[in-house]
């Protein structure tokens, strides 16, 4: 496998993850509760289930595998410094203006009560995804030397999967304000805080140590061989442990140590299977990996698609919510990938032969969007 090769599988990896994301989002809100409940669907409830750990797991292991050249450039706070946190800018801004409940800012004023409050400030997959390249990024610059960095790495990843049952019983709220607070577990309505959901990124960002050593010994058969036995271990045995061992009452916390070891040794299962497929396949190319290559934009799109209220004041969800039996639910997973898909391939046309055009688009899009946010308010628009 060439050199341009080598990373197709983990592009892979995200790209699946991606699309599954956008089945995830229609049936959670479109799909009939009666369905839910039927003995079969916890096969599709635990392969939903994996969405979110492998999306944060590429994460942490594509950004570090991007921190191996221009290190020194990145402690100087020259221009690779200010590319990343650039980038890490714009995955929390996403973020947070998915949770935005009005787009003005005198109307989020008026009705600033504790319920918006919560909205506005969850922390969601892309904010916990930030935090944590952040993090992975200032430890870079801090520790030079490559043993110390992932030290500290293999230390912040022990400690969440630890100690996160600690954290989910403590209410940060009473001595933080609320914007941090929520980073913190779920107390405050957030989907993906820090506690447990860092363990799957801090993973991934550890894997690229052992994957970054294999590559360059030539040895990578032997690294995906071993990751993908070490996967369906801890795959089985978490199982076992959650059927036999773990309490019933246990089994549905998230910061469960077992939790994080079974959904970890899928996501390695998996990734093993994705490099097997692509290993052979020469200059590899796939609706799959334009997803995965502009995932922020796929993951933002699809859910304004579902979320937002372009439909006579009405959403999908406010229309069809709970609704819809399988067939229908499959019919617009399937339109919306088509959708997301052909976004991803023009944006990623638009950045490879107008860079330049591409970066005005984005920060006019980012400009329009504060100056439209502001001047509703001012005018009490009804944009």
């Amino acid at each position: 496998m060439n050199t341009k090769n080598r990373a197709l599988f983990i592009d892979l990896l995200r790209g699946l993850a991606m699309l599954v994301m956008v089945e995830v989002h229609v049936t959670n809100e479109l799909l009939e509760p009666s369905i839910k409940s039927q003995s079969w669907f916890f096969i599709v409830n635990f392969i939903n289930g994996l969405v979110a750990p492998s999306f944060l797991f590429v994460s942490g292991l594509v950004f570090v595998l991007s921190l191996q050249k221009g290190t020194d450039d990145l402690r100087k706070f020259g221009k690779t410094f200010w590319k990343k946190l650039s980038r890490i800018g714009l995955i929390l801004l996403a973020g947070y203006s998915l949770h935005t409940p009005y787009f003005s800012v005198q109307k989020l004023m008026n009705h600033w009560t504790p319920d918006i409050i919560k909205q506005l400030f969850m922390v969601d997959i892309l904010q916990c995804i930030g935090i944590g390249l952040l993090v992975l990024l200032f430890a870079r610059i801090i520790f030079t030397n490559e043993k110390s960095f992932y030290i500290f790495i293999t230390v912040v990843l022990f400690f969440v999967v630890s100690f996160s049952w600690v954290f989910w019983k403590i209410d940060f709220n009473n001595f933080l304000p609320i914007p941090l607070a929520s980073y913190f577990n779920t107390m405050n309505g957030s989907l993906f805080p820090v506690f447990p959901w860092f363990n799957f990124l801090f993973a991934g960002a550890l894997v690229s140590k052992f994957y970054i050593d294999a590559r360059n010994k030539n040895d990578e058969k032997s690294f995906i061989r071993k990751i993908t036995i070490v996967g369906i271990g801890f795959l089985i045995v978490g199982d076992l442990l959650l059927r036999v061992v773990v309490p019933k009452n246990l089994e549905i916390i998230r910061p469960h140590p077992v939790f994080f070891f079974e959904r970890l040794g899928a996501v390695f299962a998996i990734l093993g299977v994705c490099w097997y497929y692509v290993r052979n396949k020469e200059n590899y190319s796939s609706f799959i990996l334009d997803a995965s290559r502009e995932s922020l934009l796929v993951y933002w799109l699809h859910l304004q698609v579902i979320f937002r209220k372009f439909f006579g004041g009405k959403s999908l969800v406010d229309i069809y919510g709970g609704q819809l039996n399988i067939y229908w639910c499959i019919l617009i997973t399937i339109a919306i990938c088509v959708l997301m898909i052909y976004a991803a391939k023009l944006w990623g046309w638009t950045k490879g032969h107008h860079p330049k055009i591409s970066k005005k688009i984005v920060y006019g899009f980012i400009t329009a969007g504060v100056a439209i946010f502001v001047i509703n308010g001012i005018f009490l628009l009804d944009l």
